[in-house]
């Protein structure tokens, strides 16, 4: 079962209907304590960080999502989501997060005429080998984001998105991932991803 965190921030339809195009057991999970059976979780969220945070609390998420990684069980963040892994973001005053990966999320500081948010699309280059990316040539993904990780150890980083400086656009530690794209929207090259994590 791949458990979707459904914490009132996320397209998590969207996320689901994805799975399901791939054959998977897709199930929402609004109660962590309903994240004990789930072989994999994937986190969404469209929004701030602050309220994601709140409302993951609220939800007793905070303390059962570390928990779940401890215990081996892959974790995939998307867009909000995969920054809610780090350990603090600068959106809107100072906000802990999950501290699942050591970094903090800043404003996206593209520079020349690139605008902010980024949105749309744009290829992905691999910056090692990555579980997520695979081996395929050139991977595109839709973007929609104001704000990236920059995380402490950059070794994490498989992917990066060129726009302006290189945004970080996948990382892995382990049994934490995340793409600040969103694969669910992506077509082809999204579902390969989310495929490759459900073999994981």
């Amino acid at each position: 079962m791949v458990a979707i965190v459904d914490y009132g921030m996320g397209n998590i339809r969207s996320v689901l209907n994805a799975l399901e195009a791939l054959g998977a057991d897709g199930q929402l999970v609004s109660d962590a304590s309903k994240l004990d059976g789930a072989d994999r979780i994937i986190l969404p969220g469209v929004g701030a960080f602050g309220d994601g945070m709140r409302h993951l609390d609220e939800r007793g998420f905070t303390e059962a999502l570390p928990e779940c990684v401890r215990s081996g069980t892959p974790l995939l963040g998307i867009c909000l989501g995969m920054q809610l892994l780090a350990t603090r973001s600068f959106e809107h005053g100072e906000h802990p997060g999950l501290g699942l990966v050591p970094s903090d999320v800043r404003l996206l500081e593209p520079g020349g005429d690139l605008r902010v948010p980024h949105i749309g699309w744009n290829v992905v280059e691999r910056r090692r080998e990555s579980c997520l990316l695979g081996d395929e040539p050139d991977p595109t993904f839709y973007f929609v984001h104001s704000f990236e990780l920059h995380p402490d150890n950059l070794d994490v980083v498989t992917g990066t998105a060129p726009y302006g400086a290189p945004v970080t656009a996948v990382v892995e530690d382990e049994h934490v991932l995340g793409c600040q794209f969103h694969p669910e929207k992506s077509q082809h090259d999204g579902l390969a991803l989310l495929r490759r994590f459900l073999e994981l």
